[in-house]
């Protein structure tokens, strides 16, 4: 049987960030941009009672909570973190999934000792080497593990055995489910549907109607059923760069002499570490100054600068000429596999 971990550090950001200043503990902390218009990285459990979380931009989280104290990043200190407790997982396997600097899956299945105990020993050797907390997720499969790894938060650990899939399920609100956002949440409203024991009421026929082929995903998915490996590389699907400005841009001109600039950035990426890569597509993104958002991409093997004049004019014409205070561009890479078979016709 197979034991998969989904391990999940706490506020992993603003956690280091407390423990390098011991003065910050007990207060509401983010980490993120100084200026109003930045963004928040993460922010502690002090500041989320307020309602500020990642991704908030930070003149919102000082409206939520004007004494939240904002900390600039320092990646170089979280990534050094990041591989002392990698070294930790190592440990114990060698079949370690990173999804990112603060969380990891592990498959276990090879130790004799249950996921539940092998989950509280490398979480206990995190906290004694790092001074750090970390949750965990113990299930027969990656979907569970992670959903899991958020029921004891913080500091704590939850185990869905075989056994336990079916009740653990049924009233398991289907927002916990992976791929569901909001506007999907609200369709399935719509239908009644609030749990993944509700979704179940629906065969494979009537979800591939209603849904097309993410219904038979959803299929699965509402029924615990996840057969992914643990995967030791991921890889990686796309590369961009993005730009936050300190003042809103007002005109499309503008933008395209920030876009080229952002665009040589990505070139020189490409061709310093990704030279081997295939592109699929070529993608401008834009934010607007009333966070509304829009993404326009078009399939390409190449980096061709008209076509990147071509969406950002797509995109701003999307946007009814709102002023922007986000532009990104960036590639989507062919799968390796993909390719190859391409490659075969």
């Amino acid at each position: 049987m197979r034991k998969i971990l989904h391990i999940d550090m706490d506020c992993f950001y603003a956690a280091i960030e407390e423990r390098e200043n011991p003065d910050l503990r007990g207060k509401p902390v983010g980490v993120g941009g100084r200026s109003r218009r930045g963004v928040l990285t993460t922010a502690n459990y002090e500041a989320r009672k307020f309602g500020c979380r990642s991704a908030m931009p930070v003149f919102k989280a000082l409206e939520a909570c004007p004494h939240l104290v904002i900390v600039p990043v320092r990646f170089d200190l979280y990534r050094a973190e990041s591989a002392r407790i990698r070294a930790i997982f190592g440990r114990f396997t060698e079949m370690i999934e990173p999804l990112s600097l603060d969380e990891a899956y592990l498959d276990v299945s090879h130790l004799q000792s249950s996921g539940a105990a092998v989950a509280r020993e490398i979480r206990a050797q995190i906290r004694e080497e790092t001074g750090l907390t970390a949750s965990a997720g113990i299930a027969p499969n990656k979907l569970l593990a992670k959903i899991a790894s958020d029921w004891n938060k913080p500091d704590g650990q939850k185990e869905v055995r075989e056994e336990d899939i079916d009740d653990f399920l049924r009233e398991l609100p289907v927002g916990r489910l992976w791929g569901i956002g909001p506007k999907m949440k609200a369709r399935l409203a719509q239908l009644g549907i609030h749990t993944c024991g509700e979704l179940r009421q629906f065969d494979k026929i009537q979800m591939a109607k209603r849904f097309g082929s993410w219904g038979l995903e959803l299929h699965q998915l509402c029924r615990g059923i996840d057969d992914r490996p643990v995967r030791t590389e991921r890889i990686r699907k796309s590369l961009s760069s993005e730009n936050t400005f300190s003042e809103n841009i007002e005109t499309l001109a503008a933008l395209k002499p920030v876009m080229l600039a952002q665009l040589e950035g990505v070139r020189e990426d490409l061709a310093r570490k990704h030279s081997d890569r295939a592109i699929r597509s070529l993608v401008v993104k834009l934010k607007f100054a009333d966070f509304t958002r829009t993404t326009a991409e078009r399939a390409s093997p190449h980096l061709d600068p008209a076509i990147f004049d071509e969406l950002l004019t797509e995109a701003w014409t999307r946007g009814a000429n709102k002023p922007v205070r986000l532009l990104g561009v960036g590639v989507r890479f062919r799968d390796p596999e993909e390719k190859q078979q391409l490659d075969l016709f």
